[in-house]
């Protein structure tokens, strides 16, 4: 008989700073897929599920689906989330078992009202439904707070290996070959982990450039080793007020090698001093927004490629409320001629553009409505209503290519020569289409004014002559010591002396 293997995706990156808790309706808006339904959408596309099912066909699985579950961050996932989604997978597991393996789609860095480490949780649910003896595989975000419970109840972790994210499938390729060849008793996978008194390292994991590209390929070399079969590098999510919050390695190796654990912790321990010694070091010139638009005003002039300014501290992809002012007003104050900002996550104003219609001039109050303490107050502002669309699109980039997203209602408002991308539902810019399906050519654009951190890069820097990252004040503003942490473990650098 095939080996049936049960298959789920439940992802969330959950800023526990941040006063939007998130509920099965954030869900609803960006992606979830119940039973086949997860099949017929994800396969093909740039996802783990697509890669598990790349596995699955290719030897001959019977797959059991159970859902797909993905929200942009924001606060902790509700008790009610929670039942309905990450508990659903467990109860799949529990009602239509036997299973010879279990994959799983994580990201690492789940926090709901019950539990700060929900994965940990869901990986618990799951191993008490299929016993002690399925293999369970997990693929995690590259920023995952990785805990020991979840190193102990799963056999393989393999989380990405790339910051921009663009090897979703491959790793889920990588995990579910793994699993396969524990199924097949070829081996014995178990996990050890290590970290450190950091809650940040590896450069923010950022693999265009500095420490993380080293780690990984010391990684790589690793896995060369007699039993050991991958080796996971995450560099953590600081924006997660959890105890065993940072960077971490974990290595999976094979139980039936001799050595193999001995080996498994070695590599886990010298991968973490690495981390420590280069835990100084920031990739990124962080700019003020005046400074940046500045320089994108010098900038037009005989500008052939777009100057890409980054809003690191307002990316929605961090749980940031994606409405910060202060990089547009930048902007509109230097009165830039050729510019396209977004995406403001503001659905009031975008209502109100609809409401207004297509070529209408309008005044509003544009973004800062969350908490103007975090990247600015509201502006308001007197613009034309450009474009409006019904936010969906599907991305074609490097990241989420093949997957349909959609922003909710939006709309376009001209001020002078910046086009404002406002929108509905909170989401970073990873993708072209996100301002093209609202009739804005990026590549057209002498600036162009974005929220993100790093993800932007793949899709953006090949088309830009030169990219600036610049620190609004909002809630992902990159000085990690200016967060209120209450539950991390302590003393931890950079918010404390460690030795």
């Amino acid at each position: 008989m095939a080996p049936r293997v049960l298959i789920g995706q439940f992802m969330h990156e959950t800023n526990t700073f941040s006063s939007q808790p998130t509920g099965y309706d954030a869900f609803e808006r960006v992606l979830l897929h119940e039973g086949p339904a997860m099949v017929t959408a994800l396969r093909g596309t740039n996802s783990e599920t697509a890669g598990f099912l790349a596995v699955a066909d290719a030897q001959g699985w019977e797959v059991v689906p159970s859902l797909a579950a993905i929200a942009t961050p924001a606060g902790p996932v509700t008790r009610d989330a929670w039942d309905r989604l990450g508990l659903a997978i467990a109860r799949t597991a529990a009602e239509k078992g036997p299973f010879d393996g279990v994959l799983l789609a994580l990201h690492g860095a789940m926090v709901t009202e019950l539990d700060d480490d929900a994965e940990g949780a869901l990986l618990e649910a799951v191993r008490a439904a299929v016993g002690p003896d399925v293999p369970i595989g997990m693929t995690l975000d590259l920023h995952a707070n990785v805990s020991d419970r979840m190193a102990a109840l799963s056999n393989v972790i393999c989380p990405y290996r790339t910051y921009p994210h663009i090897d979703m499938a491959e790793v889920g390729e990588r995990c579910a070959t793994l699993i396969g060849d524990a199924m097949a008793g070829r081996t014995r996978p178990r996990t050890v982990i290590a970290r450190r008194a950091l809650a940040e390292g590896f450069d923010q994991g950022r693999t265009d450039a500095g420490p993380m590209l080293e780690a990984l390929a010391r990684a790589q070399a690793a896995e060369a080793k007699p039993g050991i079969l991958t080796t996971s590098v995450c560099a953590g999510f600081s924006s997660s007020d959890i105890a065993f919050m940072g960077p971490s390695v974990a290595v999976s190796y094979d139980a039936g090698v001799d050595g193999a654990e001995a080996a498994a912790r070695g590599i886990a321990e010298e991968l973490m001093d690495f981390c420590w010694a280069t835990r100084e070091y920031e990739g990124n010139i962080y700019l003020t927004p005046d400074q940046a638009a500045a320089e994108a005003k010098a900038h037009e002039t005989g500008a052939v490629r777009p100057l890409v300014v980054a809003d690191y501290a307002d990316n929605p992809g961090g749980g940031a409320y994606g409405d910060a002012t202060e990089l547009l007003r930048a902007m509109l104050d230097a009165r830039l001629d050729n510019a396209c900002f977004g995406a403001m996550v503001d659905g009031e104003a975008a209502a109100a553009l609809h409401a207004a219609g297509k070529g209408a001039t309008v005044t509003l109050a544009v973004g800062g409505k969350v908490d103007p303490r975090f990247g600015g107050h509201p502006l308001t502002l007197t613009g034309v209503v450009e474009r409006l669309t019904d936010g969906k699109f599907v991305c074609d980039g490097p990241m989420w290519r093949g997957i349909a997203k959609s922003f909710g209602k939006t709309g376009v408002l001209r001020v002078g020569g910046v086009r404002i991308l406002i929108v509905t539902n909170g989401m970073q810019i990873t993708d072209v289409q996100q301002f093209r399906h609202a009739g804005i050519d990026p590549t057209a654009m002498a600036t162009i004014g974005l929220k993100s951190m790093q993800h932007f890069r793949a899709a953006y820097q090949p088309l830009a002559d030169k990219v600036l990252v610049c620190d609004t004040g909002a809630l992902c503003s990159p000085d990690v010591r200016k967060r209120p942490f209450k539950r991390l473990r302590r003393p931890i650098w950079p918010l404390d002396p460690v030795a």
